[in-house]
């Protein structure tokens, strides 16, 4: 249901390309006269008896909205823009740029929207997994490149946080495709047992100047000049706090504690996680020399515990045998399962580490972004 300059596009049964579903009982919401002026207030109460919103108001899409929201990504409405595989849903163009209407997106950040969608809709991202299950896992989205600047995404203080129209509405413009297009809404896709507040929005830039290394994009084999979008399921994040350390190694160690905790979902090894190193953090990093390849090497080898530990806490099946005491169980496998990104305030011992939703079907996924027309 679409505001025009006229009244409402009428949306009919199920859509097959949005599923959406119609008012319970088949009901259909009353258009209005064709010379009325649509009520903004009454559009957006609508749109949460169909169960449209995150919860939260929308702005209701016009024709105009829609049409400028596309050309913003030079798309045509029926541009298909991907597939979720073993779910028979096809996404197209015009479906998104509608909820990045009503999620408060500006055209300009339509390009960032589609490559997350494109991410999601990769075969290694495995999308029904971190989408679908009890997990409730948050869809981050690290944004590199000259289109963060350009459009003004937020990568320092609080940036993960609230006050940033692009990180705020971006992330929810692809939270509201997932639940509108994909179906992923609670108790019907979404399973998830608590959920997570970063299901509403989870987007924010990495920092551009004063990095220990290469920029994250360029890590996952993109050129500098590029703008790219990574897509990330994470269960949690967990701040990691350390004032005193001034070498490497002992802050190293409060990360590789953080990511191999017993309550993980990650207990068993092989997944990705993600760190996002702030100011301070970052500095000590940069001042060491110590590359990014070095980082990862000394988080996987501390981020271990004992079998004899896994067992105790019913996190591995059997009783405790001769040997578990000193018999190590590592979390992670490849180097590259450690994403490393920087990103947030200067000033401030603190960083992050976001595990990855626990399973090892599912990938983080980077996406090119298209020039902004």
């Amino acid at each position: 249901m679409i505001a025009t300059d006229g009244g409402f596009d009428q949306c009919a049964g199920i859509d097959t390309q949005t599923g959406i579903e119609p008012v319970a009982g088949g009901g259909m919401i009353p258009s209005v006269s064709p010379t009325a002026e649509p009520d903004p207030a009454s559009l957006i109460e609508a749109y949460f008896e169909r169960g449209w919103t995150d919860g939260l108001p929308v702005v209701p899409p016009t024709e105009k909205s829609v049409a400028e929201m596309l050309a913003g990504a030079a798309l045509r409405r029926d541009e298909v823009l991907g597939e979720i595989e073993g779910r028979n849903t096809v996404v197209i163009a015009e479906k998104v740029a509608i909820n990045a209407v009503l999620a408060g997106c500006r055209p300009e950040y339509m390009p960032v929207v589609v490559a997350a969608i494109r991410g999601l809709c990769h075969p290694d991202f495995a999308y029904h997994g971190p989408a679908s299950s009890t997990g409730g896992s948050a869809m981050v989205l690290i944004v590199n490149g000259p289109v963060a600047r350009r459009i003004g995404l937020n990568s320092g203080n609080n940036a993960f946080g609230q006050g940033w129209r692009p990180n705020a509405t971006i992330g929810r413009a692809v939270r509201l495709v997932m639940m509108n297009v994909m179906q992923a809404r609670p108790g019907l896709l979404d399973r998830a047992a608590l959920g997570n507040p970063g299901k509403y929005s989870f987007c924010f830039a990495e920092r551009a100047d004063d990095l220990p290394w290469e920029p994250f994009h360029v890590a996952r084999g993109l050129r500098p000049e590029q703008s790219a979008v990574t897509v990330f399921a994470s269960n949690s994040l967990y701040q990691v706090y350390n004032q005193l350390a001034a070498e490497p190694e002992p802050l190293l160690r409060c990360f590789a504690d953080a990511l191999c905790n017993l309550g993980l979902p990650n207990v068993k090894g092989f997944n990705q996680a993600l760190v996002v190193l702030a100011g301070e953090h970052s500095e000590i990093l940069r001042q060491s020399g110590w590359a990014r390849r070095d980082v990862q090497r000394f988080l996987i080898e501390h981020t271990r515990r004992r079998v004899a530990d896994l067992k105790g806490a019913a996190r591995l099946p059997g009783e405790a045998m001769s040997g578990d005491e000193t018999t190590w169980r590592y979390f992670f496998q490849n180097p590259d399962d450690i994403l490393i990104v920087c990103a947030g305030g200067r000033a401030g011992s603190w960083s992050a580490c976001l595990p990855g939703w626990g399973n090892k079907w599912t990938k983080a996924v980077t996406t090119p972004i298209g020039e902004i027309p």
